[in-house]
């Protein structure tokens, strides 16, 4: 992943803020992996996106992840600390159990006469399933890629409900990144909350919270010494930060 610029990242934040949720998401993976074609990243697995979000997250503002969370309990404001990089470690391997049989994105079952490969899903499948009436068999149907009962091909509305788990359970292992829950005993009732950490709305807050920080220094350094945008976002963030030390001072 190439390390992206302050005008870069700029850009990036000003797009994104015409943008859902969905379309800042995409727009945050494309800037963690120009080197993939952009109509291909809503097909990677969704674990694999978040890694990718996480390894923008550590080089643009490094390990320490600040979270607010409130106890499910008795509602106590927590604050604490993650690792980006303990986090990250967690979204990679797959079980051995369910490695791909044909392709680094399919897993195969075997169950019961039962012979299925399934794509591990990305966010296009789940975004295209989460609008179907019955989500669950949407997903089914556009991840199926083969299924065989004793010898005979059969659909997706054909897999009985064992077989159904045995594939949640494989992309599951597969792809353990898909789904990152955090869980934090509460230090007022000790109760433990879990719940999920969104790496792509996260990101965003951060990337908003030092869009804007960077164009308020522009402007103070533009208005103190006549300097244009690009010669500003040139300095390094320590010139800058003396710079306008210096300002302060006068």
């Amino acid at each position: 992943m190439a390390i992206t610029g302050a005008a870069e990242l700029l850009a990036a934040w000003e797009t994104g803020l015409g943008e859902a949720p969905v379309g800042r998401a995409l727009l945050l993976h494309r800037t963690a992996r120009p080197d993939v074609d952009t109509g291909r990243l809503p097909q990677l697995p969704v674990g694999e996106r978040e890694a990718d979000l996480f390894a923008l997250r550590r080089a643009l503002f490094g390990e320490r992840m600040q979270v607010r969370l409130e106890c499910a309990a008795c509602g106590t404001d927590m604050e604490f600390d993650l690792d980006a990089g303990q986090l990250a470690g967690s979204l990679g391997g797959r079980s051995s159990a369910s490695a791909p049989a044909s392709g680094e994105s399919v897993v195969r079952v075997q169950l019961d006469g039962w012979d299925v490969e399934f794509r591990l899903p990305g966010v296009a499948d789940l975004q295209a399933a989460a609008r179907a009436a019955d989500p669950r068999a949407a997903l089914l149907a556009r991840c199926l890629v083969s299924a065989v009962h004793n010898g005979t091909a059969a659909a997706a509305g054909e897999l009985p409900v064992p077989v159904q788990r045995r594939i949640a359970e494989a992309v599951e292992a597969a792809d353990p990144g898909a789904d990152l829950v955090i869980g934090v005993a509460c230090p007022e009732c000790g109760e433990a909350t879990r719940a999920e950490l969104d790496i792509a709305s996260y990101l965003w807050t951060e990337l908003d919270a030092w869009a804007r920080d960077v164009l308020l220094d522009v402007h103070l350094l533009a208005t103190a010494y006549g300097w244009s945008e690009p010669e500003i976002l040139a300095l390094s963030p320590t010139r800058r930060r003396y710079y306008l030390e210096l300002c302060a001072d006068v």
